[in-house]
């Protein structure tokens, strides 16, 4: 990934739940777990959860800082965080993020840094397209990020590919570190046309987007929400009016089938059409338990045939 060559696993482990939602141990037997299986692409943001009950958003980044001094393997890991969406004031909202100013990308990532208790990140991630800031303005922040060796790479999250590839040109014309990688919403399931996300700041994935990716070297698509928060397969776990339109229905009746032939799980299943795209995807999950870890895992190694594939994704 990137003109550095980062190699990163087909699977990257969503740590946003870790130390909040999940307890330390279980955190801890996660992670561990996901290293065993291969993984070393590990994400998570400075703003991870603030939204929870006693929240600040340091969570995430403090229980891998905790977990990566105790193991001792951080050279063996791509670890990426973000910028962009934490609250400029304790108690504000999504609608009072901090801004992707130069100074405030520096500060964010020198907290993050702190917090996680590394020299550098892998991936430093643009959380959000702040469109108050002049994008000139944002490219010379993560370039700054870059030459000061606190990030080897950046990239943009729920970003439209206009934006993304608008800031490149910046980059290009005045030598700064360029976004390369994207990290949007995206799943087998397709949102209704028109119907809006009921997470505030996701932005999903279009084929926009995924033929921007196919056809720029060196750029990735990180997908999350790539199992809609276990959706496929938790009967009591609603998908959401966004949901509700013909498509899922001959879309679920595709996955069933697939799976069905397969001997697979719905997960799996979707995990397997994630990856067969002809555009670089890597599927960003983030899981509750060691045994929900290993299903996931044997996803990315499901191999789908040609006609498995069209079928899932010409069902609509």
């Amino acid at each position: 990934m990137g003109d550095d060559n980062i190699g990163v696993s087909r699977l990257c482990l969503g740590a946003m739940a870790l130390g909040a939602v999940q307890d330390e141990a279980t955190s801890f037997a996660i992670l561990d777990r996901f290293v065993e299986l291969g993984g070393n692409f590990i994400d998570t943001a400075n703003c991870y959860m603030f939204w929870v009950d006693g929240g600040t958003g340091d969570e995430s980044e403090l229980l891998l800082g905790r977990w990566l001094a105790d193991r001792g393997i951080r050279d063996d890991l791509v670890i990426a965080t973000k910028v962009g969406r934490r609250p400029s004031f304790p108690g504000g909202g999504l609608d009072h993020s901090e801004p992707l100013t130069p100074a405030r990308i520096g500060a964010g990532v020198d907290e993050s840094l702190e917090r996680l208790g590394i020299d550098h990140v892998d991936l430093l991630w643009s959380h959000r397209d702040d469109r108050d800031t002049p994008l000139e303005a944002t490219v010379a922040g993560f370039d700054a990020v870059v030459r000061s060796g606190k990030a080897r790479l950046v990239g943009a999250s729920n970003h439209a590919a206009w934006r993304v590839e608008r800031a490149r040109a910046l980059s290009r014309k005045t030598g700064a570190a360029a976004y390369t990688a994207m990290q949007n919403r995206y799943s087998y399931l397709q949102p209704r046309p028109g119907a809006a996300l009921p997470e505030g700041g996701h932005v999903h994935a279009t084929d926009g987007d995924l033929d921007f990716v196919a056809n720029t070297p060196g750029t990735a698509l990180l997908t999350y929400s790539a199992l809609l928060s276990g959706a496929y397969t938790n009967p009591g776990k609603a998908l959401g009016g966004h949901y509700e339109h013909p498509g899922t229905r001959s879309r679920l009746a595709a996955l069933d089938a697939v799976a069905a032939e397969t001997g697979a799980t719905r997960n799996q299943v979707v995990l397997a059409w994630l990856t067969g795209h002809a555009a670089p995807l890597v599927p960003l999950v983030g899981v509750s338990s060691v045994a929900q870890l290993e299903e996931v895992a044997a996803g990315i190694d499901l191999k789908l045939d040609p006609g498995q594939w069209r079928r899932l994704s010409d069902a609509a």
